[in-house]
C-alpha cells in the first residue's frame, strides 16, 4: 500500500510540476508594435518610384513610427510599419533602403520582402504589416 502510494505521489509531483510551468510560460506576444488605425491612400502618379519593382517609401505621420510601402512585383504591394520590432518607440525608426529596412537605433536589418522578418541584428520579430490593395489603376489604400 506504502509502494502504490508513493508510486502516485511521484505522478501527482510531475503533474503539478508541468501544470506550474505551463502557466508560468509566456506566450510571445505578436503584438508589441502598438494596434493603431492607418487608413491611407497613395497616388502611383505621386509617387511613382513605387511602380519599380524594388523600390520603397516612407510616409511620416501614420501607422505608430510611420509607415513603409514596397513595391515587389507590378501590383504587387507591401506595407510595413516603420517601428523596430525590437526597439518599440515611435521615434526609433526604420531607414527604408530598396529592399531592406535597416532600424536607426538597433541596427537590426529586416528584409521587406513578403514579410519584414530581421536579418541582421537583435531583432527577431518581423515588422507590423498591414495591408494593401488598389483603389483604382493609380491609387493604393493601405490599411
Amino acid at each position: 500500500m506504502k509502494q502504490l502510494f508513493r508510486k502516485r505521489a511521484k505522478y501527482l509531483v510531475v503533474v503539478v510540476v508541468m501544470v506550474l510551468f505551463s502557466i508560468s510560460c509566456d506566450k510571445e506576444d505578436d503584438g508589441i508594435i502598438p494596434n493603431v488605425l492607418v487608413p491611407f491612400t497613395i497616388n502611383l502618379n505621386i509617387y511613382n518610384d513605387l511602380t519599380v519593382p524594388g523600390n520603397s517609401v516612407f510616409f511620416a505621420n501614420v501607422g505608430f513610427g510611420g509607415v513603409i510601402v514596397y513595391c515587389e512585383l507590378p501590383g504587387t504591394y507591401y506595407a510595413f510599419d516603420a517601428t523596430c520590432s525590437y526597439e518599440v518607440s515611435s521615434t526609433c525608426r526604420l531607414r527604408n533602403e530598396g529592399v531592406l529596412g535597416t532600424c536607426e537605433c538597433c541596427d537590426s536589418q529586416f528584409i521587406l520582402i513578403g514579410g519584414g522578418y530581421p536579418s541582421d541584428g537583435p531583432a527577431s520579430r518581423p515588422l507590423r504589416s498591414y495591408q494593401v490593395s488598389y483603389l483604382d489603376n493609380t491609387t493604393l489604400r493601405v490599411y
